[in-house]
């Protein structure tokens, strides 16, 4: 099987190379093909001629986003477009990674793939908006929502607890935003079976259970830093550019309907805390 993948470089993407391994996979970085120019990815994807398209570029500076909504729609949005479009005159099927913040965080129950996108800053407009485009010029497409991605690959919530610890005795995290926190590993081992099982439309892709930001420290702190004391904090105390959905767990069930289950979170942080170490 012939795999491209668009974001090779970046966390997620290291771990979606190597997941591929026994394919023939061609890894792009942004430096190779600008999501923004439809003309790079057309060639990029004629090129490779693949019969996958894994598409985990993305701006994911969900502050950064929020003071640039351009470039977030562009690259987001827009690039997501070209590669769709691209897609659609090779014959190629298309997964796309997509996020919890397509919701707005109001639900008390884990959100399933059928409920309705309603984002509350730019980085998830721009996700959302990119859903409803794909679906429509592939609608043999399938997307990936995923959340509070982690891996050794890149900077992460746990790489910067662990680097804040050394000189701070104290942090303060937010305890009032709920999520599942994802394994970049897990995750892209479910991305390739997924595309052996020939997958379409919308699947919830995450480790299992979920916690705040706050629980999620003071797990990580625990393991590699317990000196540190994690002091839980409300989002109104921790202003931040964009805002944050309140509860944005993603349900497990679209995922099962394929035969496939995440480890739960806390075991996943603690291989990746082992993969840090090593």
């Amino acid at each position: 099987m012939r795999v491209l993948i668009f974001g090779a470089t970046g966390m997620l993407g290291q771990d979606l190379v190597s997941a591929f391994a026994g394919d023939d996979v061609t890894g792009l970085s942004s430096k190779d093909a600008d999501l923004r120019d439809a003309n790079q990815v057309l060639l990029a994807v004629q090129e490779a001629r693949p019969d996958w398209i894994i598409l985990s570029a993305a701006y994911a500076d969900v502050d950064g986003c929020e003071k640039d909504p351009v470039r977030a729609l562009a690259v987001n949005r827009d690039g997501a477009v070209h590669v769709a479009q691209a897609a659609a005159l090779t014959g190629s099927r298309l997964v796309f990674i997509s996020s919890d913040y397509v919701f707005n965080g109001e639900k008390l129950s884990p959100y399933e793939v059928e409920d309705p996108r309603d984002p509350i800053n730019v980085y998830g407009r721009s996700k959302a908006e990119a859903e409803t485009r794909l679906l429509e010029i592939l609608p043999n497409c399938w997307i990936v929502r995923t959340s509070w991605l982690f891996g050794t690959g890149g900077k992460c919530f746990p790489d910067t607890m662990l680097k804040l610890a050394k000189n701070q005795p104290e942090l303060r995290v937010v305890d009032d935003q709920h999520g599942s926190p994802t394994y970049t590993v897990d995750l892209a081992d479910a991305v390739v079976r997924l595309t052996r099982k020939e997958a379409r439309g919308i699947v919830h892709a995450t480790n299992s259970g979920s916690c705040s930001w706050f629980e999620f420290a003071r797990a990580i702190l625990a393991a590699g830093s317990p000196q540190t004391k994690v002091v839980p904090v409300t989002t109104a105390e921790f202003p931040r550019p964009a805002r944050r959905p309140a509860y944005s767990v993603l349900s497990g069930r679209s995922l099962k309907k394929f035969g496939i289950e995440l480890p739960d979170w806390q075991d996943a942080l603690t291989r990746y805390l082992r993969q840090r170490r090593d």
